[in-house]
């Protein structure tokens, strides 16, 4: 009966006053993770919270889950294949391929890491681009001789890059995921939509990093100074079955949508047939790779959702939909401006993850239709990958890939962050949100 009488208490401002607090305190606990606390431990507790209060019910677990399971399946698979191609030297190969074929010229080298960056990101998430192959490349610069300052644009740009390219395919983020599925759009709809907007997204990206960083770059180094890239592959049997593995996920991918599959069903069967290959190698261990999977995002998805959908049931997001209802009325590309800017916004401030979901409830709630609902529903997508580069709490990778350069040697103050990422951002998030607008009004 406490229980009931808590529930019963907190009625009105009293359930808006509870489910902000709850919120907020676990989402502090995320994103500080105070003495080394989990993610998945402060967004269940969060949660129990939750429903202690009455903020959410244990209906919305099951209306939680099944907006987030393929979501979190599919990342927990797509990160398990990027750390086995990682351990067999598949990244540093791509790298090393990429460095000797710009022939010394460093601008070309610069170019070139930005294409293998926004290519694995789009196949690999931008969890997997941003930390796996930034220290890949930071250390490639140093073997070439770059000092700190020198390196760092390639450090910069490779963590940036991951972030703003992971567009293209429902699988280049968690984020995409979670709106694909909330709104059933299908793999192949979803890549012809955004494939062309990642691209301009990539172009304007590629302009502002070059312009930002184009004074720190030395002109030229000797790529004779580099390994060869064979030296990289660490087991040429897995490196050789890797290829034909990603062909069949592409194709698993690709026929997820006419064959009513989700995505996570290929993911799942490509990572375990790499950890099947994997198991029989010397070069890394199967079981190292299962401990090293993202295990905590799958409770921090299920944990954190659910608080966020306290949010929906105290009727915050309605604010949101009358602001996304006023701009669709001004039309299509408006309605694009207001729901990636305020994606954008939110992310900054409060991280991408939950973010993502008060958008689609928001947009939902909305009622829109047409062409300010396709706007507005990718215009989200859009704000919540690139919103995280605003500030280091934008993402939960960036606040690792931050760890990760300080482990190298590397600190970058958050002050420091921020002034880049307000300068590199906002315009590359104006570009690519107008292109997403146009792209929506030729094709739908």
């Amino acid at each position: 009966m406490v229980g009931g009488a808590a529930v019963l208490s907190l009625d009105g401002a009293g359930l808006t006053i509870a489910a902000v607090a709850v919120f907020v305190a676990t989402l502090t606990l995320v994103i500080a993770q105070p003495k080394g606390l989990s993610i998945g431990w402060s967004a269940t507790g969060g949660a129990l919270v939750a429903l202690a209060l009455g903020v959410v019910h244990l209906a919305n677990v099951a209306t939680v889950w099944g907006i987030v399971w393929n979501a979190t399946a599919t990342f927990v698979a797509v990160i398990v294949i990027s750390l086995v191609l990682d351990r067999v030297g598949f990244f540093e190969w791509a790298a090393l391929h990429m460095l000797r074929a710009a022939r010394g010229s460093t601008l070309r080298a610069f170019f070139y890491l930005l294409v293998l960056g926004a290519a694995v990101a789009a196949l690999f998430a931008n969890d997997g681009a941003a930390l796996i192959l930034t220290p890949i490349v930071y250390e490639q610069m140093r073997a070439l001789g770059f000092e700190r300052r020198q390196a760092l644009p390639f450090v910069m740009a490779a963590g940036f890059i991951a972030d703003t390219t992971s567009l293209p395919l429902v699988v280049s983020n968690l984020v995409n995921i979670v709106s694909a599925n909330f709104f059933h759009i299908g793999f192949v709809t979803y890549a012809t939509t955004m494939a062309p907007v990642d691209l301009v997204s990539f172009a304007a990206s590629t302009g502002v990093l070059y312009a930002f960083y184009r004074r720190s770059l030395p002109a030229r180094y000797d790529p004779g100074a580099l390994p060869a890239p064979e030296k990289a592959i660490r087991d040429a049997r897995l490196f050789r079955a890797g290829w034909a593995v990603l062909g069949v996920l592409l194709g698993g991918y690709l026929l997820s949508e006419p064959l009513h599959f989700p995505v996570s069903v290929p993911a799942a069967a490509a990572a375990a047939a790499f950890l099947v290959l994997a198991a029989r190698s010397e070069a890394l261990s199967s079981a190292k790779v299962l401990r090293e999977a993202p295990w905590k995002i799958v409770v921090f998805s299920v944990g954190m959702y659910l608080v966020v959908f306290g949010l929906r049931n105290a009727g915050l997001t309605a604010y949101l939909s009358d602001a996304l209802r006023g701009a669709a009325h001004a039309g299509l590309v408006p309605a694009a401006l207001a729901s990636g800017f305020g994606a954008a916004g939110l992310s900054a401030v409060m991280n991408n993850m939950p973010t993502v979901l008060v958008g689609a409830l928001s947009i939902h709630g909305a009622h829109l239709a047409g062409l300010t609902h396709t706007a507005s529903v990718y215009g989200n997508v859009v704000g919540s990958d690139l919103g995280p580069k605003f500030t280091p709490i934008g993402s939960l990778a960036t606040l690792l890939w931050l760890h990760v350069l300080e482990t190298k040697g590397i600190k970058i103050s958050w002050g420091q962050y921020f002034r880049q990422g307000i300068v590199l951002t906002v315009p590359v998030l104006a570009i690519t949100l107008l292109a997403l607008a146009g792209w929506v009004a030729l094709v739908h």
